[in-house]
This record gives C-alpha cells, structure tokens and sequence, in this order.
C-alpha cells in the first residue's frame, strides 16, 4: 500500500466568498484567502481543522503561529474566547491556469438547526446555517500536495472498491467517487437523513451505489437487537452480494460506533485483509467534538 508522505501543515487565513445550500442536511461554503495560493492536496480525504469565531467575534481568536505550541496556547485562551475547532474534509479546490489553488469548499453537515429540532445546533452548524460573503475563518491545511492527513489510498492491484459513509464522509465519499477512473468497479452505501440530501456524485467508475435513509428515526438511538452498531448499514452491507474480487479495498468513514462495526464485518465476515481496510471515526454518537477531544480521541 502506498505510504503517505510526511508533510507540513499551516494556518491559513480564509473568507467565505459564497454558499450554496446542497440539500436539508448540507451546505457548501466557498472560501478564498490571502495565502490560499500556499494549500495543496491531491487526495480526495483531505483532513483538515477549521476554526470558526464565536457568536459576537468577527474573527477567530487563536494563535496564528503553527508549531509545537499552538494548541496548548489555543487551549490556554478562555473556552469561551478562543476560536471553535471543528474537523472536516476539503470536498474541492480550484486552481488556477498555473496551478495555484484560488479556492477551496468545505460541506457543512447542518444538524439541530432546523425549527423546533430535538437537538440544538452545535457552534459550527450555526456558523454555516449562517455564513456570508465576507465571514473569517482560519484553517489548519496542508502546504504538500502527498500528506499523512490523507487516507482514501487504495492498492494499486484493488479490484474492488467498497465504500460506505454517513452524511459527514458524503463529501469526501463523493469527492472519491469522482475520482475514480472507469472501469473502477465499486459498492458503495451513503447513508443520509433525509430522502432530499441523496445529491448523486458524479462518476465515470464502474459503481453500485445504495442510499440508505434513516428519515425520522435519526435522532433514535440503534435497535436493542443490535449492539454492534448502527442497524441500518450493518443490515444492508450484510446482506449485500459483493462483486467477485481477489484483491477488494474497502473505506468506511463516518460515525465511530457503525465504522467499528462494519470493519468487524468486512474482515471477519467477508474475510477482507484487514490492512486494506480504512476506517476513519468523524464523530462518536453522544459526545461533542471537544468531549471527544478531552477523552484523547
């Protein structure tokens, strides 16, 4: 398997130029920047950190300076000062005829804003349900194209892709499908909440993909039946016919709990060797991000 190649990492300043609601879960956030011309990657996961200001600020509050000490004197500032940080991944980015990157979007999964939802909107849902021309935003981003925060690597003898993500990995899960070259066979399942966030990627490999909808039992807690994750995908991914593949290569990204599962699944079950397995946990059902972020996870 390919191995990622160890890069730098920076800060940059950026300001949203548009938005575009996608769907009733998604919102696409356009930014440019002074040194927008310094981001590279060439991977259609890109992690990235992005810091978003605080009701009242007009512009991040952090240190602006990336090296060892950063994130301790993020830290040191006043939880209810310093910029909210939140991960995400890039969905695109836009070069110019020289090959200097002018723009780069990020999709915003806006969960709890609509009116009187169950559950209230986090700081950075609020941020994009309400993003303009002209908001600041700073990103912690790589300066090399190759990085270690890319993880959609395939081998290069994989015949068979196997792709599963929830509504957070949709933009990389799409950015990956769009990728891909024909002829690529692929089995993919994107799980959503609602019937109108089902936005089809555009794709010339040669791939099954399955909505699956949650509807109104997202916000329900999995079946008792099931304590190895999230019914939905297990069900549907165990029941599915695989293509025939001597050498499959699988990434399943999403909520913690059902990407823990589904690995389980793929290796113990369908037998797939477990290093050509990418599982990436964005979120954990229950907990925040800064929650997680105390727990070491």
């Amino acid at each position: 398997m390919p191995t990622a190649v160890a890069a730098p990492f920076r800060f940059f300043t950026l300001q949203v130029t548009r938005t575009r609601r996608l769907s009733p879960s998604l919102v696409r956030v356009t930014f440019t920047g002074p040194d927008i011309h310094a981001f590279a990657s060439d991977g259609q996961d890109q992690s990235l950190s992005l810091f978003l200001p605080r009701p009242g600020q007009q512009t991040p509050v952090m240190p602006m300076e990336y090296g060892d000490g950063w994130r301790q004197a993020w830290i040191d500032t006043p939880e209810d000062v310093r910029a909210v940080m939140r991960s995400y991944t890039l969905r695109a980015l836009r070069q110019d005829t020289h090959g200097t990157t002018t723009e780069i979007d990020i999709d915003f999964v806006l969960h709890g804003t609509e009116p009187g939802a169950a559950t209230p909107a986090g700081p950075a849902s609020r941020w994009a349900a309400d993003a303009a021309e002209g908001d600041r935003a700073v990103l912690l981003g790589p300066a090399v194209a190759d990085n270690t925060a890319i993880r959609f690597r395939p081998p290069a003898d994989a015949d068979l892709i196997v792709i599963w993500a929830d509504e957070t990995a949709l933009p990389a899960a799409s950015a990956i499908l769009e990728a891909l070259p024909a002829g690529t066979k692929a089995r993919v399942w994107l799980e959503v909440p609602h019937a109108g966030d089902r936005v089809e990627p555009t794709t010339a490999a040669d791939a099954e993909i399955t909505w699956l909808v949650r509807g109104d039992v997202q916000d329900q807690p999995p079946n008792e039946t099931h304590t190895d994750g999230t019914p939905l995908a297990l069900e549907a991914i165990r029941a599915a016919q695989l293509p025939t593949a001597q050498a499959p290569y699988a990434w399943i990204a999403g909520e913690s709990g059902c990407v823990k599962a589904l690995r389980r699944h793929l290796v113990r079950e369908r037998e797939f060797d477990r290093r050509r397995v990418t599982f990436v946990g964005y979120w954990r059902r229950g907990l925040s991000e800064e929650q997680l972020r105390e727990r070491g996870e």
